[in-house]
C-alpha cells in the first residue's frame, strides 16, 4: 500500500486525511439562473450579455429572455457596462426588474454597486386582513 504522505517534499510536515478533506472544501457561489425564470422578489444571480442602455439601467439579456437591471449611482454616468458585454448580475428582482448589488464582468472583477437589502418593507396596512 503506497504511503499517503510520499507526494510531500522532504522534511515537509505530513498531511493528515482531515487536513486533506479541508482543503477540498470549496465555496460555494450562487449560480446563475435563466432570466426567465427569476423568482419574484428574491436574492438572485443572472448571466447574459447587455443589450441596451438607459442611464444607471441597462436590459440584460440569455438565451431564455430579457431583464431590465437598475445600477443605482454607480450606473448614473453610463459607462458602467458597454453594449454586448458578457456580465453577471447578483441582486434582488422586485418590481419587474433586477436591482443589482454585484456586478461581475468576464475576466473575474466585481464591481459592488451598493449593499444588499433585505425583503422589501411591506406596510402596516399590508398586514390588516380584517373584513
Amino acid at each position: 500500500m503506497p504511503n499517503e504522505d510520499q507526494d510531500n517534499e522532504q522534511g515537509a510536515t505530513p498531511v493528515t486525511p482531515a487536513h486533506r478533506r479541508r482543503r477540498l472544501a470549496v465555496p460555494v457561489i450562487a449560480a446563475a439562473v435563466a432570466i426567465s425564470a427569476m423568482p419574484a422578489s428574491s436574492l438572485i444571480t443572472i448571466k447574459g450579455k447587455v443589450a441596451e442602455i438607459y442611464g444607471n439601467k441597462f436590459v440584460l439579456q440569455d438565451e431564455s429572455g430579457k431583464a431590465l437591471v437598475e445600477t443605482g449611482r454607480a450606473g448614473e454616468d453610463e459607462d458602467l457596462v458597454a453594449k454586448d458585454e458578457a456580465v453577471t448580475v447578483q441582486g434582488r428582482f422586485d418590481d419587474g426588474f433586477v436591482h443589482a448589488s454585484y456586478l461581475v464582468r468576464q475576466d473575474g472583477r466585481t464591481e459592488a454597486l451598493r449593499p444588499p437589502k433585505g425583503p422589501p418593507h411591506r406596510r402596516f396596512a399590508d398586514f390588516d386582513h380584517r373584513p
